[in-house]
Order: C-alpha cells, then sequence, then structure tokens
C-alpha cells in the first residue's frame, strides 16, 4: 500500500457544550506523538493529520468520549464517520494481508502459463509423420 494513503486529514467537529471542550481537545491531541493538530474552519472543529499505522479516527473519537469530549451528532455527521471508520478499517486490515505474488512478476506468470497450454496451430501428430505424404 502506498505510504501517501496511509496519511489521513480529518476534521471532528464538537458540539457547541461545553464551550473549552475544543481548546482542551487540541491539547490533548497535540501532545500525543505522531499527531498533528490545527485549528478547524469552525469555531467548535479540530482538524487532526494522523497515520493510520499509528491512529484511526474511530479510535481517536472513542478514546476522546472516554475523556468526556462530546461531539456534534447530525445524521449525515453519524453518516459521514461510518463511511470513514468502516474505510479505515479496511485500509488497516489491508496492511497487514501479504502481497499476492503474481503482482510483482505478471509478465513471466503470463509467458508460463501460454507455454502450458495449447495455443494456435497445435498439432498432435509426431514429427516425422507430419511430413509423410
Amino acid at each position: 500500500m502506498n505510504s501517501f494513503e496511509l496519511q489521513k486529514t480529518r476534521e471532528l467537529f464538537f458540539s457547541d457544550e461545553p464551550s473549552c471542550q475544543v481548546e482542551q481537545a487540541y491539547l490533548l491531541l497535540s501532545s500525543m506523538e505522531n499527531m498533528k493538530v490545527t485549528r478547524g474552519n469552525h469555531a467548535n472543529s479540530l482538524i487532526i493529520h494522523y497515520n493510520l499505522e499509528h491512529y484511526t479516527h474511530e479510535g481517536l473519537e472513542n478514546a476522546l468520549i472516554k475523556e468526556g469530549f462530546q461531539f456534534k451528532e447530525s445524521l449525515l455527521d453519524k453518516v459521514h464517520k461510518q463511511v470513514v471508520h468502516y474505510c479505515e478499517d479496511v485500509q488497516y486490515h489491508n496492511l497487514s494481508t501479504p502481497e499476492h505474488p503474481t503482482k510483482k512478476n505478471e509478465s513471466e506468470v503470463f509467458a508460463q502459463v501460454y507455454e502450458h497450454h495449447p495455443h494456435g496451430n497445435h498439432d498432435d501428430t509426431p514429427k516425422d509423420l507430419r511430413e509423410y505424404k
């Protein structure tokens, strides 16, 4: 998997109450290793940058919820989160899946398969009898 695909940038939207939670979340998340946090485009949001090898969106949200943080919970937000969680889960599990060996040498594998299958004008007649007329 391309290492660029493992770099994630997500925006966390916090509920309006309690009002100081965005600042507290900023301090908490920015103190974590392999995590970059910036202020979001909205007053109640933070933008997080992380690598899927170290964190997942779902894991970060669950940890923040356990610490007492509350997120915006509209229907669209819930659907968006579920899609993000599913996609990251698939990518994370694909990290441990070994690459199929034929992907590295496709032309060689194709040539071997081509040699072992009858093709073209294949003639089962023995060579010495082919010329006999």
